[in-house]
């Protein structure tokens, strides 16, 4: 039988039709809530409820759903099911009481395209994670916080950055550059043995392209690729963006990792590079070993991001709202000048003697939410929460924007008030539905680095300056959307105090 060339074009016609209504159908049914699965807001088809989160800030539109469907409610992110965990209760009854269950992360396909979920902080609940974790948290203590000397080499940092801060004789800059530099530094301390000078330009173009794709990774634009991930064919698009960045910021990683690995000497390290290699060595005729030269280029890159992106942006945050509330900064100042003095470097036995200093950071990160739905989490197996049937492999977000506004938890928790962490006599007072840093087997594992930084170099700054904005300026307080909460570009002055 001979077929006519309008009868093979549209046959193909017809075959192209029926693939793409067999490929809409297989994501209408995917779209399907199991059973038993947490209720949630109705979403379109194909795209389901992404268009709600790329529309106003995700973790405020969480929050917002919780007051209809409950704490627990499920999204549908294009074919791709998850529950959304919000209010202090949930979140610790999921990443606390079943800590081993929601410890996985979700095998979304930006996740594998990015680090193949390997490294650290992606990477999949199991070996891997459980060797590369308990590594971080070595290095951390050997050749971090647990060095003596190690407060000295921040208090350090803190005068370099101060005299930089210096240079602008109380005129108008931005902040975040010195700001970022200075944090960093601390990280690459421990992950390189060594320091970075602020006009090395070469890592801070890293460090920017790395805060470009956390913007990046929370955009409508990435969830569309976790849900249709063949659009990565497509030369457009904000991961098309994030993918270049992620290449030239590895390329620059290994370069890194070879300069800082010279002169090696086995099984005596130096740093976290080291400590890796020799891992690998010791691994290396072992064929379940996760130790390798990509999954150490994924860590270094998600230890020095995670690192900077939110102690930096707790301090720029900290520095407006003290130029912001005045009166704030001067309690700031008084106790300042009585613990600590003009002249003494702050260290961090000062900090059980300044309370309301501690009020202020830990207003400023309830109130900012750095991180306000942290990294997803996902189920390591079939599990049941408040009578809801939640499958393995289901994407959990937690909300931790709606625990710190936890009515529960916190009176008027629209309002910027660090007096709810001080009892009546004016002693800090601790609240369990802080964490800032989440909870469970996955929290933040440089939490104890982040608040010497933290503590440090807001004291000292705050110590040597009175910041205040230039006249007629209001500040931009609605928050830069990304995966971490950072503000607007703003300009500063610091003027002398003393």
């Amino acid at each position: 039988m001979w077929w006519s060339e309008g009868q093979l074009v549209g046959a193909a016609g017809a075959a192209a039709v029926f693939l793409l209504l067999s490929l809409v159908v297989r994501q209408l049914l995917k779209q399907r809530r199991p059973i038993g699965f947490p209720p949630g807001p109705a979403g379109l088809p194909l795209i389901g409820n992404i268009h709600s989160l790329a529309s106003e800030q995700p973790h405020v539109y969480m929050k917002k759903q919780s007051q209809l469907y409950g704490q627990i409610f499920s999204l549908d992110l294009g074919g791709i099911s998850s529950i959304v965990l919000n209010g202090y209760d949930a979140v610790k009854e999921c990443l606390v009481q079943q800590s081993e269950v929601f410890a996985d992360r979700p095998s979304l396909p930006l996740f594998k395209k990015l680090t193949k979920m390997g490294g650290l902080l992606n990477s999949r609940y199991g070996k891997g994670w459980t060797e590369h974790r308990k590594l971080a948290v070595t290095s951390f203590r050997i050749f971090g916080f647990g060095q003596k000397s190690f407060e000295s080499k921040i208090s350090e940092e803190s005068m370099i950055f101060l005299e930089a801060v210096d240079t602008y004789k109380g005129k108008p800059f931005d902040l975040k550059y010195l700001i970022t530099n200075a944090v960093s530094n601390i990280s690459n301390l421990i992950i390189f043995g060594d320091r970075f000078t602020y006009e090395d330009t070469e890592f801070q173009h890293m460090i920017e392209i790395f805060s470009e794709n956390i913007e990046l990774a929370a955009s409508a634009s990435a969830f569309l690729y976790n849900a249709f991930p063949w659009i990565g064919v497509l030369p457009f698009g904000k991961h098309q963006q994030l993918f270049k960045n992620a290449a030239e910021v590895y390329e620059f990683l290994l370069c890194l990792i070879q300069r800082f690995s010279q002169n090696r000497k086995p099984q005596s390290p130096r740093h976290f590079i080291d400590a890796y290699l020799d891992e690998m060595d010791r691994n290396k005729n072992e064929p379940e070993s996760t130790f390798s030269m990509e999954n150490l280029i994924f860590s270094v890159g998600e230890l020095i991001i995670a690192g900077t992106e939110t102690t930096t942006n707790v301090l720029r945050w900290a520095v407006l709202f003290m130029a912001l509330y005045p009166n704030m900064q001067g309690q700031v100042h008084k106790e300042i000048d009585l613990v600590i003095g003009p002249n003494k470097t702050p260290c961090l036995e000062d900090k059980c003697k300044m309370p309301y200093t501690e009020a202020v950071l830990h207003e400023i990160l309830r109130f900012c939410n750095i991180a306000p739905l942290g990294i997803f989490h996902a189920t390591s197996k079939d599990t049941v929460v408040r009578g809801y049937s939640i499958p393995q492999g289901t994407t959990v977000i937690t909300n931790l924007y709606s625990v710190h506004f936890d009515e529960k938890y916190w009176s008027n928790p629209e309002m910027f008030c660090p007096e709810r962490f001080l009892d009546s006599s004016g002693q800090f007072l601790k609240n369990e539905a802080f964490v800032p840093f989440s909870l469970g087997r996955r929290h933040c594992l440089g939490e104890q680095l982040a608040r010497m930084e933290m503590f440090l170099f807001f004291t000292s700054l705050l110590q040597r300056f009175h910041l205040h904005f230039p006249s007629t300026v209001t500040p931009n307080l609605k928050p830069k959307l990304g995966m971490t909460l950072q503000p607007h570009p703003y300009l500063i002055c610091a003027a002398r105090r003393h």
